[in-house]
């Protein structure tokens, strides 16, 4: 069983930087893919960034060269660095575990969520 739990979240003007954090309960470099989801008001949950198993990121086109993903091994963190946020980034984003190589759609373990508002 893993364990999740975000942090980072917050509100934030257009234009603004967050980070966000998760940090896992197990050792994960190299035994899980990681990622972010996130889940706006009203809508479908979508990815948004990844790391597979051997360290290949992918990114959302909407996040493309505004977003970063990262992790920290030795602490077992997933970082995802979002700057010049907009509004439409607005929604609960979520940290996420994969036994896959390749995280999917329906990953095997997920975090509690952490909002992140930003208003124009």
């Amino acid at each position: 069983q893993v364990q999740l739990v975000e942090s980072g979240g917050g509100s934030v003007q257009a234009g603004g930087s967050l980070r966000l954090s998760c940090a896992a309960s197990v050792y994960t470099y190299n035994r899980y893919s990681m990622g972010w989801f996130r889940q706006a008001p009203g809508k479908e949950r979508e990815g948004v960034a990844a790391i597979s198993i051997n360290g290949r990121t992918s990114y959302a086109d909407s996040v493309k060269g505004r977003f970063t993903v990262s992790q920290d091994n030795a602490k077992n963190t997933l970082y995802l660095q979002m700057n010049s946020l907009k509004p439409e980034d607005t929604a609960i984003y979520y940290c996420a575990a994969d036994r896959k190589r390749i995280l999917t759609i329906s990953p095997d373990y997920w975090g509690q969520g952490t909002q992140v508002t930003v208003s124009s």
